[in-house]
């Protein structure tokens, strides 16, 4: 077991004890909220975790690390930002693209801009959701303000990485 599911199963057993001395109603309902969405989420895994196999199995290890390789550098960050923008739907199609990038030889700061470019400019939600919801004056200021900070990401996790020498 890894440490962090061990600091993770710690933490949800200290909560679960307070959260049952507080109320034992509180403490069911609690239980009933985390079953359904386990329940809801299980099947979006075990689809998830092997589609991510499959999708590391078709990119080609030379096209990744020619592309957004760790010495792709800005070029690669880039790119990984525009691809970032236009993955499509959730966290169970993007990290299992993500990881499937990294096993092809993807640079981990150029996966650390698509990850940001996916979470902060995600295509496919500001015309879905944003724009029908908030307007086009909204999208424009938000995407304005945010479009740089995946690239920052991504250089400044390049830079921390030659730090640490990882």
């Amino acid at each position: 077991m890894s440490y962090t599911a061990l600091f993770v199963w710690s933490l949800v057993a200290v909560m679960g004890t307070a959260s049952w001395r507080r109320s034992e109603a509180g403490f069911k309902a609690a239980l009933r909220f985390a079953w359904g969405n386990f329940k809801l989420m299980l099947p979006m895994m075990a689809l998830a975790f092997p589609a991510a196999g499959f999708i590391s199995e078709l990119i080609p290890d030379r096209m990744a690390e020619a592309w957004v390789g760790r010495q792709s550098g800005a070029t690669g960050i880039l790119l990984a930002t525009v691809i970032g923008m236009v993955t499509p739907g959730g966290p169970f199609i993007s990290f299992p693209l993500v990881l499937a990038f990294l096993k092809a030889g993807a640079g981990p700061a150029q996966m650390v801009a698509l990850v940001s470019a996916w979470s902060l400019l995600g295509f496919h939600r500001l015309l879905v959701w944003e724009l029908p919801m908030m307007g086009w004056r909204f999208v424009v200021l938000r995407i304005c303000t945010a479009l740089a900070l995946p690239a920052l990401s991504g250089l400044f996790a390049e830079a921390l990485l030659l730090v640490l020498r990882v």
